[in-house]
């Protein structure tokens, strides 16, 4: 890479997290004057939605801008910018399901670049092993959450798992698509836990066009 595009790279990293500083000082008054609840409930949505649409222009000469350092360095940094705010999520954003872990979709891009949704989880409730078929990156809002590693065996057409790791309130990841990136999420704990998640896909295909579930080795209990 020359200097002169490493420099291009470095400046738009910076106005990114520029962006995302300022999202974090506005307040309540500087909304433009609107002042319904409502609005002020979605103010820090629509800060995240205005980063993302920033970090999709910085890289819009990219084929496919997941693959950039600097996508993948800003969304972890809106992700966690958006996980220190309490006010995130309304309450009902907040609701979980007794048969499974329940997700609210917040949010979709016009142009299907992405879609932004909470996933609550309430104790023992998991998600299958799975790879993703596309981008996608998250923070843990609230409580704590499991996460097992896997290694795909593509002769064995099976995942076996490599660690598992606690994903503490404040927790950012982010991984490309393809089976380099297999987990199994899940709450261990006797409370409920909340997470924020943004995919690579249209509104309409965040429950078809995300997973890649997999075969899994009975493999013995990791710690």
């Amino acid at each position: 890479m020359s200097h002169d595009s490493r420099a291009t790279s470095f400046d738009r990293f910076h106005d990114c997290r520029s962006l995302l500083a300022q999202a974090a000082r506005t307040t309540p008054s500087q909304l433009s004057g609107e002042t319904s609840s409502h609005v002020l409930q979605r103010a820090p949505l629509a800060r995240l939605c205005d980063a993302l649409d920033a970090m999709f222009e910085a890289c819009v000469k990219f084929p496919e801008p997941s693959d950039s350092t600097f996508f993948a360095r800003s969304l972890r940094l809106a992700l966690a910018q958006a996980a220190t705010d309490p006010a995130f999520l309304t309450p009902a954003q907040r609701e979980g399901s007794a048969e499974n872990y329940r997700r609210h979709l917040l949010a979709a891009d016009p142009h299907g670049r992405y879609a932004i949704a909470a996933l609550v989880w309430q104790p023992r409730q998991m998600s299958p092993v799975h790879a993703h078929h596309t981008w996608c990156g998250y923070a843990v809002l609230e409580g704590t959450l499991s996460e097992t590693v896997f290694d795909w065996d593509g002769a064995r057409h099976c995942a076996s798992a490599t660690r598992v790791q606690a994903r503490k309130q404040g927790a950012v990841s982010f991984v490309r698509g393809g089976r380099g990136g297999i987990h199994r999420l899940g709450n261990d704990s006797e409370a409920p836990a909340v997470s924020l998640h943004i995919y690579g896909v249209s509104g309409a295909q965040i429950a078809t066009h995300v997973n890649d579930v997999v075969r899994a080795d009975a493999s013995p209990t990791l710690v």
